[in-house]
């Protein structure tokens, strides 16, 4: 038993096609399955149903890999255990970032990152939560950013920073004229949504103490991005919440929209996530360090109450 076939095996259980597993791992797709086959013969099991459209993992199938998995990320410890020693910091890292925090945070820390760790060779994603997760656990990625707590047994959170909600509202809304917002002003029957999928809009449902399902009873215009909620909330089609790095770059002219909330703010928790096997922690920390000195100019908030992005 190797390596290298425990890796096969696990680039088949995630493509469910040997050609498309050779093709990702660089071998020719007989000396993929040819390795698989030398596994199976030695172990005296199928991991794989190969009659199945796509291919299935066999229910041992299913425990090998995920015993595979958890042999073949222990095995890049032994790289990690060099590096530490040596202090060095390079290498492949794979960082995603969630949709709403990567337009703000990314030009950030980016330049800086890349100038003090210039041996770091970044990969950087942005992508759902959902993926992040599933990718952290397979091992395709080495960390992520996103809003927190998630609460996986198998994922690490280190927070970054606490960002608060803002509210932005305009001439002609209800709540123009209040200086400070509350949680009991909101009402989500008029508040511009992002669309489905987006963690933040998971967390102003949360906020607003709406079960989600209630909210697909209501007619609401929903958005990919928070520009084009600004553009709505411009033309009075209802107020939006927007996280407060975004807030930075607004216009000058529509920064009289803006409206905080009374203390303690409503904040999204920001975390850097990674598995629970604590592969690259020095590039890990690296990042952590840095992003942590740069985003503490730019949020001094600190009585903050932190909105769950998970849906209740």
């Amino acid at each position: 038993m190797t390596i290298t076939q425990l890796q096969y095996v696990l680039a088949v259980a995630e493509h469910q096609n040997f050609t498309l597993a050779a093709q990702k791992s660089f071998v020719t797709q007989p000396t993929l399955s040819m390795q698989i086959q030398k596994l199976e013969d030695e172990l005296e099991i199928q991991i794989f149903d190969r009659s199945k459209k796509p291919i299935q993992l066999t229910e041992i199938g299913r425990k090998i890999v995920d015993q595979a998995r958890n042999i073949v990320n222990e095995s890049g410890r032994m790289q990690d255990i060099v590096d530490q020693q040596k202090g060095f910091i390079g290498g492949e890292f794979r960082l995603g970032i969630i949709p709403t925090i990567m337009p703000t945070l990314l030009p950030m820390f980016l330049k800086t990152f890349i100038k003090k760790y210039p041996k770091v060779n970044l990969k950087i994603e942005e992508l759902t939560t959902e993926t992040i997760i599933k990718r952290l656990n397979e091992g395709h990625l080495d960390a992520a950013i996103a809003a927190t707590p998630l609460g996986y047994d198998q994922i690490k959170e280190r927070v970054l920073y606490y960002e608060p909600f803002v509210g932005y509202t305009t001439e002609n809304h209800r709540l123009f004229d209040k200086k400070e917002l509350e949680t009991a002003d909101l009402d989500i029957d008029d508040i511009l949504l992002l669309e489905d999928g987006h963690c933040f809009r998971d967390g102003v449902i949360n906020l607003c103490k709406v079960p989600k399902n209630a909210v697909d009873d209501h007619f609401q215009l929903e958005s990919g991005s928070f520009e084009t909620l600004i553009k709505l909330s411009n033309e009075d089609l209802g107020m939006t919440l927007l996280p407060y790095l975004h807030t930075l770059d607004i216009k000058e002219s529509e920064r009289k929209y803006l409206r905080h909330f009374k203390e303690p703010r409503p904040a999204r928790e920001v975390s850097l996530l990674f598995h629970k096997s604590e592969l690259k922690m020095q590039i890990i920390e690296a990042l952590r360090g840095v992003i942590m000195g740069i985003v503490r100019g730019a949020i001094a908030f600190h009585n903050v109450q932190i909105i769950s992005p998970v849906q209740q």
